[in-house]
């Protein structure tokens, strides 16, 4: 066979195109909105679409992953504690335990088996794209607000670009420190956004799995969102508690989709 005969260029462009709108058009209504694509927003996306609940990842750089890329100091070791190593080795993701209860892998091998399970749960990316607002209606988080995140870089005067409405059963910001979907939340629901606290692994790790829940109605945060919200201590290059966010962040969305399919069948 001669690689490439029959194929046009116009026929590369009209795949990308029809591929790409296809995805799009299915997914301006979904169940699941994760805004960031760090370990917490990752782990929560595959526990999520594993269900085969429709989970819709929006990311605003070009690549997914956050701060799996790189561990502390840019050595790119992904420094996990127990019992979140259990939810990698799971993933076939390999673990070295370092010290008791403590495990360390290469980066790249932790970011790309991450990534291929959360595509093989059946979730989608969109990637540079970042949230311009949230959709607050009938008293709860209802979506997005999305646009091209490159629009963000150009001169002021040209960026009057209106953004398009993705709407969605629920919201997980899964931002980082930024905690942009809660921020954009305290403005109209008029509640504090405290800012993470000082270094201090063992208390961080701790209550950021504690504090992650619903924060707002249809509105849940994880990860270092939930530290940043909470005024909590921050944690720096370990990951097991981002993980562990994650999925009790899946496992919040799942409680409240369960709780709004009973009350519509009520």
């Amino acid at each position: 066979m001669e690689v490439g005969k029959g194929i046009s260029e116009s026929d590369v462009s009209r795949a990308i195109i029809e591929g790409f709108t296809k995805d799009l058009m299915e997914y301006t209504r979904t169940d699941v909105v994760i805004v960031g694509s760090g370990p917490a927003g990752l782990t929560a996306a595959k526990f999520i679409a594993e269900t085969g609940v429709k989970t819709l990842i929006i990311e605003r750089n070009i690549y997914a992953g956050g701060g799996f890329w790189q561990g502390g100091y840019l050595f790119p070791k992904t420094v996990v504690e127990a019992p979140a190593q259990e939810i990698l080795l799971d993933m076939g993701i390999e673990m070295e335990e370092v010290k008791p209860d403590l495990y360390v892998a290469d980066s790249f091998k932790v970011v790309a088996k991450l990534l291929a399970a959360v595509a093989d749960s059946g979730a989608k990316l969109l990637n540079s794209t970042y949230v311009d607002d949230l959709i607050y209606k009938g008293g709860r988080i209802g979506g997005v607000l999305v646009n091209w995140f490159p629009i963000t870089q150009m001169p002021k005067f040209i960026t009057c670009m209106d953004p398009i409405a993705l709407e969605s059963k629920v919201v997980i910001d899964a931002t980082g420190h930024e905690a942009s979907m809660a921020t954009r939340a305290a403005k109209v629901l008029g509640f504090e956004i405290k800012g993470h606290g000082h270094l201090n692994v063992e208390e961080a790790e701790r209550e950021v799995v504690k504090n992650t829940k619903e924060i707002a109605p249809g509105l849940i945060t994880c990860g270092m969102a939930t530290a940043s919200v909470f005024g909590t201590p921050r944690m720096g290059p370990i990951f097991g508690g981002m993980i562990l966010s994650g999925r009790k962040a899946a496992e919040t969305a799942l409680e409240i989709l369960k709780s709004k399919a009973i009350a519509q069948e009520r």
